[in-house]
């Protein structure tokens, strides 16, 4: 399974509102600006988000978007379930007239428990738990850009 640039770009920006919880709304530009995501792809990101709960809204001058909870109240799986379109290894472990060999197919359940030990590890990480990731704060080599940015604006608030 590859987590589409939705999944990817979605949790990015629940991060950065993470980072500023507390702090009130952060309009779409500083998002923008910070994260490397367009602005008309964060708008399609918000919808479902704000949909779910996830995120609330300010407008006005001094609006934009915030945390709707805590983000230790936030799971990786609310976020990714709201946004990728298919979060599955295989389609027979979701649709069972897919495939006529189900019954007697002994890679089904493999692939049923590699599915359940990662949505199990999504729903027990928090957007909290990603942010206290010793890595999410330090950079090293073949480190996704994302990991940088944190650690450089990290650097500069304190």
């Amino acid at each position: 399974m590859k987590l589409s640039t939705r999944g990817r770009y979605g949790t990015r920006l629940m991060l950065e509102l993470a980072l500023q919880y507390g702090k009130g709304p952060i309009s779409m530009s500083d998002i923008s600006k910070n994260q490397k995501i367009p602005i008309k792809y964060l708008e399609q990101l918000i919808m479902p988000l704000k949909k779910a709960k996830l995120i609330t809204s300010v407008r006005g001058p001094k609006g934009g978007h915030m945390l709707a909870k805590a983000p230790h109240e936030i799971n990786l799986w609310e976020i990714l379930l709201r946004l990728e379109s298919k979060l599955t290894f295989v389609d027979c472990l979701y649709d069972e007239t897919c495939c006529d060999s189900i019954p007697t197919c002994p890679i089904r359940p493999v692939w049923g428990k590699a599915f359940d030990s990662m949505k199990t590890i999504f729903k027990g990480t928090t957007l909290l738990d990603v942010l206290n990731l010793p890595d999410s704060r330090k950079t090293k080599p073949g480190q996704s850009p994302a990991a940088r940015r944190f650690r450089m604006r990290e650097q500069v608030q304190t």
